[in-house]
């Protein structure tokens, strides 16, 4: 049986400890400041126009039939050097040179080079994709079909269509925020609970009517409600309680809870502060893992999936993003409490070891 009463007190004797930790009181409030000040310095837009510039032969033929293509700019240089000086300075995301000799070699089937200008940083997968575009391009100038048959528009998207309606950088970075916020609380809290387990505190605690269960359920209550309401605080900063406020707030306070098993994992098995970080720091990198993912397009890996936070980011960003509401995300959450509930099993039962053995 758990004393209400008891838990209560054990509580708040724990804020008044915690409270005196200036560092870990410092270093939470800076995180907050810290985390909405970067989501507000990225940019709200996203650019989904490709910048192309074109020289040599066809250059007007191409960009009078491709000049209203959405998501494409195309842009006639003059010269090869100032094609290649426009990509140098940024301004375009690729080059195409057609050479002078271009047609006459396609109509005597000989072979002939176009060059074609890329930043330095471009991916290889971009490079890839510009050069099979380029191809395309050159048999539009030859007054060539292409040798194939493209596929249909069905059998090439999969999932929502997103052309024309692409999420901003900082609206995925919402995971990966409130995860960098959590694992300050999850230190904290594991910092406490090792500095009572090496102060023989605990010992004092259980020497008073308070048992073994009130001590658990006190750490679970206050490292769940702080962690739920800091990360909380921050998701209302940054604005990420849109048309679905309840999915969003469940996967919070499922992502707060499985940060505290966490936390009691580590508190019961570190000894001091260097150990705590160590722990804290192994233990929380997985959990970054599914939400630097969520960053970039596509779909995740198998082996991401089955990391205990990737049904919380898929959660947060579908419910903050997109919209999505309860139907849409019930898999993620249920995921997430089905963690939840194994690692704080491991948790407490770590700790209840170790308090038992003291």
């Amino acid at each position: 049986m758990i004393s209400l009463r008891i838990v209560w007190a054990i509580v708040r004797k724990d804020i008044a400890q915690m409270g005196r930790d200036r560092f870990f009181a410092y270093i939470t409030v800076l995180g907050l400041v810290a985390y909405v000040a970067l989501f507000w310095a990225l940019p709200s837009t996203v650019n989904e126009t490709l910048k192309l510039g074109i020289h040599g032969v066809g250059s007007d033929l191409l960009a009078g039939q491709l000049g209203d293509q959405q998501g494409l700019d195309l842009a006639v240089f003059d010269t090869s050097d100032a094609l290649e000086q426009a990509v140098t300075n940024g301004d375009l995301a690729a080059g195409v040179d057609f050479p002078d000799d271009f047609l006459p070699s396609v109509a005597l089937g000989e072979p002939t080079t176009v060059n074609v200008y890329v930043p330095a940083d471009t991916s290889p997968d971009i490079r890839t994709a510009i050069s099979g575009m380029v191809r395309e391009l050159a048999f539009l100038v030859a007054g060539s079909t292409l040798p194939i048959s493209p596929p249909s528009e069905e059998e090439i998207i999969l999932g929502p269509d997103r052309a024309g309606d692409q999420v901003p950088l900082k609206d995925k970075m919402r995971p990966l925020l409130a995860i960098f916020l959590l694992m300050m609380e999850m230190m904290s809290l594991a910092s406490l609970i090792a500095q009572e387990i090496r102060s023989k505190t605990v010992t004092a605690v259980l020497v008073t009517p308070a048992r073994t269960s009130d001590f658990l359920a006190a750490k679970t209550l206050l490292g769940t409600a702080l962690a739920f309401t800091e990360v909380v605080l921050m998701m209302v900063a940054i604005k990420s309680f849109g048309s679905e406020p309840l999915v969003l707030l469940t996967a919070l306070l499922l992502a707060s809870f499985l940060v505290t098993g966490l936390a009691l994992l580590a508190g019961s098995t570190g000894r001091d502060f260097i150990e705590i970080l160590l722990l804290s720091v192994l233990l929380i990198v997985p959990m970054m893992i599914p939400a630097g993912a969520a960053l970039f397009p596509g779909t995740a890996a198998t082996w991401i999936k089955v990391l205990p936070s990737y049904g919380m980011t898929e959660a947060i960003v579908r419910a903050s993003a997109y919209g999505a509401g309860w139907a849409e995300t019930a898999p993620y959450l249920l995921a997430t409490l089905a963690w939840c509930a194994a690692v704080f099993a491991v948790g407490v039962l770590m700790l209840k070891r170790k308090v038992e053995t003291l």
